[in-house]
């Protein structure tokens, strides 16, 4: 076995060249906060113990921030949450099951990077992959500890963790998909054999016999159940599926997520208190979380959300990408916007979404007011985590309204950022007013959203419109204008899939 198998070698992904060592999963679950509280009625004392056990960390790094998302008409509001691996040897037993002993004093890398979008109404999920050779922005962040100021630079994502912390891989992420991030979970793999054996085994199944000596991952062809390192193996195997790269090895970490999921759906049960207590231990030690998810009782509550989602409404998808010179993918044009812009727009991955309930109905589409009656406040939301706001946009939009003959249009001057442009009303007899105002600056029909967060028609101007007074004809979230759902690159994993198989890699086959 060589240094680069454990990966030694590669200076924080700083290789031109793509990187052969192998990478241990650093494993997430969307069913992780359930796992870990299952001791939830040991009593108080030992819930404060789990409580000390759960590492913490500042959201957001960077110095400019996306505003969350806008509540919808009922008020209920989006939620994403940035998972994390990290490939830490901080720790005898991280060293024990992922090996890399001269790694241990290295700053750790985030390898698996997941945002779970949960929507607003909370009837689906939709999980979208980095790889973790994307080449990305990283902004400018300051490690809350030290303070030392780590500057903006380009590198691929993975290495965003070095930064300072998980904060910075939340900063960069808000940069590269506009989307604004709620929380962050980050867990090391310490934990993971024991949360594979506490559900009894996860199914998973592969399309012809598979050894992986870099990951020792064998399984004979169809459907085998993984415990404990043996779920690790498969967690970790890249040179065994698909054409050897990480991107292979995402979708094997999605079909693995979906049935562990079903597996809890099914009924599973976590009955053996001893084992529970291994298992809370062992989960709560390898986490870290944002300061907003500080605790087991609100880990509990997050839990209790995600259990209402059914599974064949979850969707595992990889960010469309394609490779670039040096080692690194980047963003697939067009699809990865769209991928990324679904999200943004809270649209299920999964094309599924059911027409609002209003739709059904016939909307107000003609102003209740005349133009120069209806009051519009304009905000300037050009600023982002690379970009300062254009300083006096809400003034120069609002003037051109008033040009345009809406007289009540007024700039507020309260700090937003955010990626698209949008036109929100607070209520459905105001959708005409709205429509209005989108018609006078080119802004398409989609943008215009009825929201419970804003008191009257309220134009966000977006980092998609930077200059000028009319909304550029190629601006806005590609979603806007393609189909609603994951384009086919992003390699989508519906949750209720069972007949999933990985394809093994030609070379792995015994």
């Amino acid at each position: 076995m060589t240094p680069d198998d454990y990966g030694n070698g590669d200076e924080g992904g700083q290789s031109p060249r793509p990187r052969k060592k192998r990478r241990v999963l650093k494993w997430f679950t969307v069913c992780l906060s359930l796992l870990i509280l299952a001791t939830a009625g040991a009593g108080y004392f030992y819930l404060e113990h789990l409580n000390g056990n759960l590492g913490k960390d500042v959201l957001n790094l960077g110095d400019s921030k996306l505003d969350k998302s806008d509540p919808n008409a009922a008020g209920q509001t989006p939620m994403n949450i940035l998972l994390l691996g990290s490939d830490s040897r901080s720790s005898k037993k991280n060293v024990e099951l992922g090996g890399a002993r001269g790694d241990r004093e290295r700053p750790p890398l985030a390898d698996v990077q997941m945002l779970l979008h949960v929507s607003a109404d909370r009837s689906n999920i939709s999980v979208v992959s980095i790889p973790r050779d994307t080449k990305a922005t990283i902004p400018k962040c300051t490690d809350p500890e030290s303070q030392k100021v780590y500057p903006k630079t380009t590198d691929k994502i993975n290495t965003s963790l070095q930064h300072g912390g998980p904060g910075c891989t939340v900063a960069t992420w808000e940069e590269l998909t506009g989307i604004p991030i709620d929380h962050f979970m980050m867990i090391d793999f310490a934990g993971v054999v024991s949360m594979a054996d506490a559900v009894g085994g996860v199914p998973v199944c592969v399309d012809n016999n598979v050894y992986d000596p870099q990951s020792k991952l064998r399984l004979k062809k169809g459907k085998s159940v993984v415990k404990g390192e043996q779920a690790l193996h498969w967690l970790r195997t890249r040179h065994g599926f698909g054409d050897g790269s990480d991107i292979g090895r995402a979708r094997a970490q999605h079909m693995y997520m979906n049935s562990m999921v079903r597996q809890l759906k099914a009924g599973t049960k976590l009955s053996d208190p001893g084992k529970m207590r291994d298992l809370a231990e062992a989960a709560t030690e390898a986490l870290t979380v944002d300061e907003g998810l500080g605790s087991v009782k609100k880990l509990y509550d997050l839990g209790n959300d995600l259990k209402r989602v059914p599974t064949k409404r979850i969707t595992m998808a990889t960010m469309p990408w394609q490779y670039a010179p040096g080692g690194y993918v980047v963003p697939k044009k067009d699809d990865a916007d769209n991928t990324f812009a679904l999200i943004r727009n809270d649209i299920a991955l999964d094309g599924k979404d059911k027409k609002k309930a209003d739709a059904k109905k016939p909307q107000p589409s003609e102003a209740t007011e005349p133009e120069s009656e209806i009051p519009v406040r304009v905000m300037n939301g050009t600023g982002s985590a690379l970009q300062p706001p254009v300083s006096g946009r809400a003034g120069v939009i609002s003037e051109e309204l008033g040009r345009k003959g809406f007289a009540q249009a007024t700039a507020d001057q309260t700090p937003k950022s955010q990626a698209d442009t949008t036109i929100s009303y607070p209520r459905e007899g105001e959708r005409g007013n709205a429509l209005a105002v989108a018609k006078a600056i080119g802004l398409p029909e989609s943008s215009v959203k009825h929201s419970s967060g804003v008191e009257g028609v309220t134009l966000v101007i977006g980092s998609d419109w930077r200059e000028g007074t009319a909304y550029p004809k190629d601006a806005g979230a590609p979603g806007k204008k393609q189909e609603n759902k994951a384009p086919d690159s992003a390699d989508a994993l519906r949750g209720d899939d069972d007949k999933a198989c990985m394809e093994v890699n030609p070379a792995n086959v015994w």
